[in-house]
């Protein structure tokens, strides 16, 4: 079976975690720790970097962040995964979805401001797929309306928006080391980006269950007390020092999953200029990270049919979210403002297709030709 998706290996994770194990010091904010959040400073350009648990801590971290507090309205597409809405559920606030934009599947920056409403106070754009959100408009909107942005780039490392990466163009962003992303922290994994300064000195409170005791660390207080409101928002050193293997190699994993990222669109654009599939659409002005590679189908059923056909070829190929304003839960805690015009029917189209960094060459060959007789056998 070749898989849908394998965890990014690149040699020296063994190594960096023996280092750690052998340092007397396997919690949060290790060597290996300070190590990766300093990489991520300078490479992507944040004021301040906290690795955390998962990218739903650092959401969860961005919520208690800014106060969210019941009543209080969120904006968000209703096309991503739950952690989005979850993480400002927990605080007490009402979602509220907008529908997404066909052509990247992420949130419809023209249709922000009309779901805005005195209980709004903040907007939550999602990176699908590693492509950016319209977020000149979104950062417009924000400062009109005095709310807050954080950035959902869950899926969004290495990948920038008119020379900015993803998630330092925001108030607050959010990264994800999950074993299913392009970098991970030994199977979960997160990072808070901090881009507002004033924001900083709280957010380490709040990451350290609600004390100072990175100050007292820093020697900048000689006792550390209970000082707002947090939870145990740190990573382990261990998965810091799988993560380090992988920051290190982050431009060699990058430029191999561009490689099967234009392998694919090449390979599938004589099926697209047939009008047989739909291939993703990647905006001027930015630069993806390879993510995924998915394909849309013509609906729902032929989606199943394509999925099974791949699936007798032991090949995994997966749908993704199910529309969250449509789930039990997002009826309870959230509403859809205004029409859902692509939201349910994109997402019924939509499968992704094989796209991880020890991928083979020939495996993906595999996928491609299998793909090719597929649409031969059905025309």
């Amino acid at each position: 079976m070749i898989p849908f998706n394998s965890p990014p290996i690149v040699g020296t994770e063994l190594d960096y975690m023996h280092s750690a194990m052998n340092s007397g010091k396997l919690c949060g904010d290790g060597g290996f720790t300070r190590r990766c959040q300093q990489w991520m400073e300078q490479n992507f350009g944040s004021k301040k970097v906290l690795l955390t648990p998962s990218c739903t801590a650092s959401l969860e971290m961005a919520a208690i962040l800014i106060n969210i507090v019941p009543g209080d309205e969120v904006i968000m597409p209703s096309f991503t995964f739950v952690s989005t809405a979850n993480a400002f559920v927990l605080r007490g606030a009402k979602i509220v979805f907008v529908d997404c934009r066909k052509d990247t599947m992420n949130i419809d920056e023209t249709l922000i401001e009309a779901a805005i409403t005195d209980k709004t106070r903040a907007i939550v754009p999602v990176h699908y797929a590693g492509v950016a959100c319209e977020m000149d408009t979104i950062m417009s909107i924000a400062k009109k309306h005095n709310l807050y942005v954080i950035e959902d780039a869950a899926q969004g490392v290495m990948s920038t928006y008119k020379g900015k990466a993803l998630g330092t163009i925001g108030h607050i962003g959010c990264y994800s080391f999950h074993e299913t992303k392009n970098y991970t922290a030994g199977g979960e994994g997160g990072a808070t980006l901090i881009n507002d300064e004033s924001l900083i000195d709280r957010a380490e409170i709040i990451r350290e269950k609600g004390t100072n005791r990175s100050q007292f660390f820093r020697g900048q207080v000689d006792k550390y007390t209970w000082r707002d409101i947090g939870s145990s928002y740190l990573m382990s050193d261990l998965q810091a020092a799988y993560l380090w293997a992988q920051l290190e190699a982050a431009n060699t994993i990058n430029d191999r999953r561009l490689k099967l990222w234009d392998n694919y669109y090449d390979a599938l654009s004589p099926l697209a200029s047939k009008g047989l599939i739909e291939l993703p659409f990647i905006p001027d002005n930015i630069i993806h990270n390879a993510h995924m590679f998915y394909v849309k189908l013509k609906n729902i059923e032929e989606r199943t049919r394509f999925i099974d056909y791949l699936k007798e070829a032991e090949i995994m190929t997966v749908f993704h979210y199910i529309p969250l304003h449509a789930c039990p839960a997002g009826e309870q805690y959230g509403y859809f403002h205004g029409e859902d015009r692509y939201t349910t029917q994109e997402s019924n189209r939509l499968v992704r297709l094989p796209l991880f960094f020890n991928l083979s060459d020939i495996d993906q060959r595999t996928v491609i030709s299998t793909i090719l007789g597929y649409f031969s056998e059905s025309l």
